[in-house]
């Protein structure tokens, strides 16, 4: 029987991607905390050395289904079309896992749900599923990386289905899978012609709002006590409203793959709470085997 035998929230902003003098110069003299939390969670990978890798990525919007990437191999170079003036020229080569995402849509056909697999070569990539490989060294691991996407017309109890499914079919596969749920919190980016509150850009007064900040807060600390079902009873009236990332997909189908409100993974922050742009970033992470 397969197992997802760890989970983790994680940031993958650009400004990640520049070199360590600019984020210094940014961070006045600090690095981002982001950086040195994905070195924690590279530890927690090497430990784990799971089969597969499945990437929740927030910035994959498709319409009508929840599409799943079941590529064998993904060859190229990373364009950003949003920020392309630093996010340019990344190279990548890493392995999928086309069984797997058949096996998900499967089930997901079983169950009348809308999880479909695609294996198309020409499929472009995302810089919330590339800065992922790159930053945890999934190309040197030759792990089997898995992408799933945002389906935009969904409500959060879709994201949760969608979550069961690929939960289901991990379980049925006899892989020891790892999710990635890669996306920010809160997601109200700042102004163009803001004007930073405190010097070190990565602070978390940079973040958009105070209210951005308390309602990430709170949200941080129910996962920390794994109670993900609180959330959820908030989710309409707080966390949609602000709103998460792609609407919170990455954190809904990650959660609704461990079991959705009866989820009780506790987390463990990897990382700083931190602004980009005025987004709240963190890296936290699950220890499914101990839920």
């Amino acid at each position: 029987m397969g197992q997802i035998v760890g989970a983790a929230l994680v940031s993958h902003h650009p400004g990640l991607m520049q070199c360590e003098e600019f984020r210094r110069a940014m961070g006045a003299g600090e690095d981002s905390d982001l950086i040195a939390g994905y070195a924690r969670l590279r530890q927690q990978l090497e430990g784990l050395k799971p089969d597969v890798v499945v990437v929740f990525d927030s910035h994959w919007f498709t319409t009508g289904y929840h599409l799943v990437d079941g590529g064998t191999r993904y060859t190229g170079t990373y364009l950003s079309d949003e920020m392309p003036w630093y996010l340019h020229g990344v190279p990548y080569d890493y392995r999928g896992h086309p069984q797997l995402a058949l096996d998900i849509e499967a089930v997901s056909r079983e169950r009348g749900g809308y999880n479909r697999a695609i294996q198309h070569p020409d499929l472009g990539r995302h810089y919330a599923t590339v800065n992922l490989v790159k930053h945890l060294r999934l190309e040197m691991s030759d792990t089997p990386v898995v992408t799933v996407s945002s389906c935009q017309n969904c409500s959060w109890q879709h994201f949760l289905e969608s979550g069961e499914t690929i939960g289901e079919a991990i379980r049925r596969s006899g892989l020891r899978v790892v999710l990635l749920g890669s996306g920010a919190l809160s997601h109200k980016f700042n102004g163009i012609d803001w004007k930073p509150n405190h010097p070190r850009i990565f602070h978390e007064s940079n973040v958009s709002s105070p209210e951005n900040i308390a309602s990430d807060k709170r949200a941080i600390a129910l996962m920390e006590e794994g109670r993900h079902d609180q959330i959820l009873a908030r989710w309409d009236e707080d966390y949609r409203r602000k709103p998460w990332e792609a609407f919170g997909a990455h954190y809904l189908q990650m959660l609704g793959a461990m079991g959705g409100a009866a989820c009780r993974a506790k987390g463990t922050a990897l990382s700083a709470y931190e602004n980009a742009r005025g987004t709240g970033n963190i890296h936290i992470w699950f220890d499914t085997e101990a839920a």
